[in-house]
């Protein structure tokens, strides 16, 4: 990634419905390139998902949850925790723990279900829970975008 490139993703940040035309304009680049540069993005990148906040879908719960898994079925576990839709995020971690997971609940006894519906994943042999209380740094990559285009100039 370049420093254009770094240029029409901050772009793009402030303002996702920039049409093709408008961050040309913005950019001092032709339609073409900017096009041309966002399709190899987007084959690049996870893509441009919108973030939407789950609570304004009616899940205001948020929850961390921990797993520990059985190694060999690793791959298994996370296509059946990617099948259970409150489970907005798997990463694997080192340390004590093999999984952590990112889910969203419409309450307590929604987060219980879906806390159980995780550990009688077959594969899953131990989950621990956390609720997120509140989010102090919202996800964010906008300050790396800001050092790309700043290193460059």
């Amino acid at each position: 990634m370049d420093a254009t490139d770094a240029r029409l993703l901050s772009a793009l940040s402030d303002d996702p419905r920039a049409t093709m035309l408008a961050l040309a304009d913005r950019l001092g680049l032709s339609r073409n390139t900017v096009q041309s540069r966002l399709a190899r993005l987007d084959a690049r990148l996870a893509g441009f998902e919108r973030r939407i906040d789950p609570a304004a879908l009616g899940y205001p719960l948020a929850a961390q949850l921990t797993a520990t898994v059985t190694q060999q079925r690793l791959d298994e576990v996370a296509t059946a925790l990617a099948a259970i839709p409150e489970v907005l995020e798997v990463l694997g971690i080192s340390g004590a723990e093999d999984l952590f997971i990112r889910v969203a609940a419409r309450d307590a006894d929604d987060l219980y279900r879906i806390a159980g519906q995780i550990l009688a994943t077959s594969g899953v042999e131990r989950t621990e829970t956390a609720l997120v209380m509140r989010n102090l740094v919202d996800y964010r990559v906008r300050p790396l975008l800001d050092r790309a285009v700043g290193s460059v100039r």
